[in-house]
Parts: structure tokens; C-alpha cells; sequence
């Protein structure tokens, strides 16, 4: 496009844009620069306050308000979990504690139980006992009786059970490995 027709174009729409200026622009009887009341201006009455001013103790409890309801995503589909069921604290009532007898005190056996011997079948096996000392040494199978008052119940390669022929009650010696000194 020519030079020579940009500026006639340029000048119709220079000419286009003043008459629809003109025509939109309302015609007052007022002095110029005076404002004008337009149709939404007279539609509009202020509401009747007593005092404008900003009130700082209803702001202050608007600010210090939470919210307090269900929080969730709003945008995901899926509801949120229900809340949980209050718990309600129950009271224990402890009962009083039943008195429990201690019972006899545990079985204790002065001897000591360092090996045994069975046979090649293992069905028969005997146990060697000593005294808590060393000086005495007692040979005792399963059923035998130990130092007079104790019943051999059970014996195996770790160790060795006994009962007490009057009470009943019974002990396990395990299995004592021989010192340095034999």
C-alpha cells in the first residue's frame, strides 16, 4: 500500500471517531467541568450510618475467628472421611488385688549335675551327680532316687530333672561344663 493512500485512510477513520465522539458525549446545561449525574447516580441512595468510622474491636474478632468445619479438598470428587466417634473415657474400677499366696520357696538341690552315661540304644541313661564340695559323686538312672529324698524324673545330654519325694516340687540342674582344674 502507497503512502498516498494510508493517510486517506487515516483521515476517514479520524473522521469516523469524531462523529461517533460527538454523538456519545450527552449535551448538559451545566458549566464545563461540572460533574454530571448519570442514571446509576440517581439510583443510588447511601445507606444511614451513625458513625463512618472504622470500629477495631468488631474488626479484632473477625480476625481472631477459625474455622471450624469439615476441611476438605474441593477440588477432588470424593468426599471426605466421616469424623471420628468421640471417645468417651472410661473409668477403670480397679477390684482389690486377691492375695496371692507366694507358694513353697523353689526347690533347691545340693547337688550338681556334670555328665552322664547311656547305653547304645540311649534308652537307658545314667546321670552323675556330686556334691556342692566335690567329695561326694552319685550314679542315679531315670527313676532313681538321689541322696535319699530326691526322685531323678527325666534325664538328657543338657540336663537333668529331679523331684522331691515328699513335697512333689521339682528342679532342673542343668548341665555344669568341668573347670580348668578338672
Amino acid at each position: 500500500m502507497k503512502r498516498k493512500n494510508q493517510w486517506i485512510i487515516f483521515g476517514v477513520l479520524l473522521t469516523v471517531l469524531g462523529a461517533v465522539a460527538y454523538l456519545e458525549i450527552p449535551r448538559s446545561e451545566s458549566p464545563a467541568g461540572a460533574p454530571q449525574a448519570s442514571a446509576t447516580n440517581e439510583r443510588f441512595t447511601p445507606l444511614s450510618v451513625d458513625n463512618p468510622a472504622l470500629r477495631m474491636d468488631i474488626l479484632k474478632r473477625f480476625l481472631a475467628l477459625e474455622y471450624t468445619g469439615a476441611h476438605r479438598n474441593i477440588f477432588t470428587a470424593t468426599l471426605p472421611l466421616p469424623p471420628a466417634p468421640p471417645v468417651v473415657p472410661v473409668q477403670v474400677v480397679a477390684a482389690p488385688q486377691p492375695v496371692v499366696n507366694p507358694g513353697p520357696p523353689p526347690l533347691t538341690v545340693e547337688a550338681k549335675y556334670f555328665g552322664y552315661v547311656s547305653d547304645a540304644g540311649g534308652s537307658h541313661r545314667k546321670a552323675f551327680f556330686a556334691t556342692a564340695n566335690n567329695e561326694d559323686v552319685f550314679i542315679a538312672g531315670e527313676g532313681d532316687t538321689l541322696m535319699g529324698h530326691f526322685q531323678v524324673i527325666r534325664i538328657s545330654a543338657t540336663q537333668a530333672v529331679v523331684e522331691e519325694v515328699s513335697t512333689g516340687r521339682s528342679a532342673t540342674l542343668v548341665l555344669e561344663e568341668p573347670g580348668p582344674n578338672g
